[in-house]
Parts: structure tokens; sequence; C-alpha cells
């Protein structure tokens, strides 16, 4: 078993930082920054470990992928979720295949096109990206903490089968993430991208 978290209490994972995505000047540069994020899921995806997901704060753009490409995700009333792509030029793309998986594609599309409007923790387990949701990090730890005693305690290749089974059908994700990593990385040298990062990083313009 893996346990994926972050620290601090505020924010679980902020995403791409806007400073890497402003340096990138050619596409092949692009494709490889987008690949970390193809090559993080894909290791979710291939670990023969179960993934259990501790989201105790707000989760954006990546972070929402990383919650997605989780076996069980466990999350406070904080973890609110938003996916911010569109409104800086990009979109979701190299994430989208876990996101929807989890989520389904109606959801899905309402977290990309309402990109700069965060959903609530709520709303996440409805739509089925959160298993549960506490209302502090103190409950959530203490759930944590007896969900894994328990994982720990059983068969690890029951354990193994059921991961099998959890990733059926996502055999070509090796090639389809790398496809839509050059999409985003050919996307993100566009003059709009350019110069709403830029008047981001200038504190010009909220996202």
């Amino acid at each position: 078993m893996i346990l994926l978290k972050s620290a601090g209490d505020r924010t679980f994972c902020a995403g791409a930082s806007f400073a890497e995505l402003v340096q990138i000047k050619d596409k092949e540069s692009g494709a490889e920054f987008f690949s970390g994020f193809a090559r993080v899921i894909n290791a979710c995806r291939k670990s023969p470990k179960i993934i259990i997901a501790r989201v105790q704060g707000k989760a954006v753009g990546g972070g929402v992928g990383l919650a997605a490409a989780a076996d069980y995700c466990m999350a406070t009333e904080a973890a609110s979720i938003k996916l911010s792509e569109l409104a800086i030029g990009i979109g979701p793309y190299v994430i989208s295949p876990a996101v929807i998986r989890k989520i389904g594609l109606s959801a899905f599309s309402q977290l990309t096109v309402r990109a700069t409007d965060f959903q609530f923790a709520v709303w996440a387990k409805e739509k089925g990206l959160y298993n549960d949701v506490y209302p502090d990090i103190i409950t959530l730890d203490a759930e944590l903490d007896a969900l894994t005693q328990k994982l720990a305690s059983y068969h690890p290749e029951a354990l193994h089968g059921l991961k099998q089974i959890l990733w059926e059908g996502t055999e070509n994700w090796d090639k389809l993430l790398t496809e839509r990593a050059a999409i985003s990385g050919e996307l993100v040298l566009s003059e709009f991208t350019q110069q709403t990062l830029k008047s981001f990083l200038e504190g010009k313009r909220a996202i």
C-alpha cells in the first residue's frame, strides 16, 4: 500500500508551476514538461500496490489528476477542486483520462468549462473523485490510520488483484498520455497562453 499526501494544511497540490511554464521555449521541452504528469499517473496505474490519497486542502489542475490517479481518496471539507487550464489557454489533456474515469464526462465538462470556479469537496465526493470527506484534518488522519491498518492486514495478492481490476481498460495510457502531453506542450507556446501566464505572475490577472 502507498499513501499519497502533501505537507501543510491549506493546499494538497496547485498543479503546474506558472513560472516554469513561461520558461518553455519549444515543443520538445513543452511535451517533456507535461510528460511529467503522464509519468506520475502511469506510475500510479502500474503500481502493484493500492494507492490511498490524503487530500487535506485544495487541489488544482494536476493536483486533481493526482487525486484521480489514486485508488481510494480521502479528503477534508477544505479540499475544493478546480481545473483552471482553459483559463490560461491550455487544457487538462494529460489528466483528463484519469479524471473522467473517476467522475464521468458530464462532471469533467462542468469542472473544465467553469475553469475559474472551485467546486466544493462535497461535490467531488458526489461525483466520485473523493471516497470519503471529513470535517477536519484530525478526523481525516484518524480515519486514514484506521483504514491503512486494515489494508495492511489483507492478503497482498488479493489487493494486487483488486488493483488490476480497478485499472482495466487503461492499457493504452502510455501512448495516450504521451500524445496528450505533446498537445499541451504546443499550446503553452501560444502568445495567448504566454501573455496570460505573465499577467498572472506580474499580479495583473487572477485565475
